[in-house]
């Protein structure tokens, strides 16, 4: 695919129209205060993006995994804060909801999230429990009724805002991955608590803290799917948050290439644009060309996820976001680079955008992660 469909087309322009008009001026401002981006997220449900492949059936927007992230890169050129919390609430949050939960569970939560009533968090993340998403240590006890939770997560991002959780307790943490089991919890539960928001290099404006659950009871029917089902729904969950993050990657590539360009036009020295250097030349053709192959790339994950082969659509996905989060911090650091000191003032966005790139090879998968289910595709 070269060409984007109409349909798609349409919700690109909407979104970008939205995004540089009321995302991207208080972006910096939101930077510096550590401001959680409340109007914006609210602005977004309105529109339908916090449930874009949500059916309109329960209160979303019906849209393609394609549609939701050229919407989600135009609103993370604009801001990844704004964008990561876009795309926590839909692909991590609806998503399994959507595909693993009851009718019961889909016609409780899904409208509520889908229209921003209330935001999801995602919690998989554990102190030890990291790349090593099996070594779940939170403990889900069955007790009369359902069962009780203890344990703590990390790194949790919108949790300070969230009123639903999807999380991931084990039924018997001495068999790894085989105990894991999904839950959708609700922030008022008695026993569960959100520690102090963690103060982050990048995506200030998100927010992330840890959650902690002491007791907290959660009735059997508010478990996710079967007991010891768990771990292929964290994993299967995060091909789509992956793909999410390819998006948002991508925003941030375009925007500090095209600060990069801006300056380079513009700025003089010894007698002329920089731009007419070939050293500043190469640095722009080495960004352009890596955020077109990683865009391409993105698109294909996307469309082999609504294709529903879901193998071919894991690989894909993974490969998108190795290549689109290597892409966006290779772009901001050459932004920086080309506008030399100025780039590392915060009075420049290009600064911003590179504190904002360097996340994206860490969560949902570190680049590491990425490159070792890629290669299963071929050594198996």
């Amino acid at each position: 695919m070269f060409e984007l469909p109409d349909d798609v087309q349409e919700i690109q322009k909407l979104a970008r129209d939205f995004s540089r008009a009321e995302i991207l001026p208080g972006a910096a401002a939101r930077d510096h205060a550590h401001s959680f981006p409340a109007e914006q997220v609210a602005q977004l449900a309105e529109m339908g993006f916090l449930g874009m492949f949500v059916p309109e059936a329960y209160g979303g927007a019906g849209l393609s995994t394609l549609a939701y992230v050229v919407a989600l890169e135009e609103v993370c050129y604009a801001d990844a804060s704004v964008g990561v919390t876009m795309s926590v609430n839909n692909s991590l949050v609806c998503w399994p909801i959507l595909a693993y939960g009851t009718e019961a569970q889909k016609e409780k939560y899904l409208p509520d999230l889908a229209s921003g009533r209330k935001l999801g968090c995602y919690a998989l993340t554990e102190p030890d429990a990291g790349s090593d998403a099996g070594a779940q240590r939170t403990r889900a006890t069955p007790v009369e009724g359902g069962y009780r939770l203890d344990g703590s997560k990390i790194w949790i991002t919108n949790a300070p805002k969230a009123q639903v959780c999807v999380a991931y307790a084990n039924l018997a943490v001495e068999e790894r991955h085989r105990g894991v089991t999904a839950f959708i919890l609700e922030s008022d539960w008695e026993g569960y608590s959100v520690g102090k928001p963690e103060d982050k290099l990048g995506i200030t404006s998100s927010a992330t803290s840890e959650l902690n659950f002491e007791g907290l009871f959660v009735p059997t029917a508010n478990r996710l799917s079967d007991e010891r089902k768990g771990f292929g729904i964290a994993m299967s969950t995060l091909d789509g948050g992956r793909i999410g993050i390819a998006a948002q990657a991508l925003g941030i590539a375009q925007r500090s290439f095209d600060l990069a360009v801006a300056h380079a036009k513009t700025r003089i020295a010894f007698g002329k644009p920089i731009g007419t250097n070939q050293a500043i030349q190469w640095m722009i053709a080495d960004m352009a060309t890596r955020i077109e192959s990683a865009r391409l790339l993105t698109w294909r994950a996307a469309v082999a996820k609504d294709g529903g082969d879901k193998a071919r659509a894991s690989h894909f996905c993974s490969m998108a976001k190795l290549a689109a989060s290597e892409t966006a911090n290779f772009c901001a650091d050459k932004a920086l680079q080309i506008h030399g000191g100025y780039g590392y003032s915060k009075e420049y966005e290009v600064e911003r955008l590179f504190r904002d790139a360097r996340i994206t090879t860490l969560y949902e998968g570190t680049s590491e992660i990425q490159r070792i289910v890629i290669s299963r595709n071929y050594l198996a």
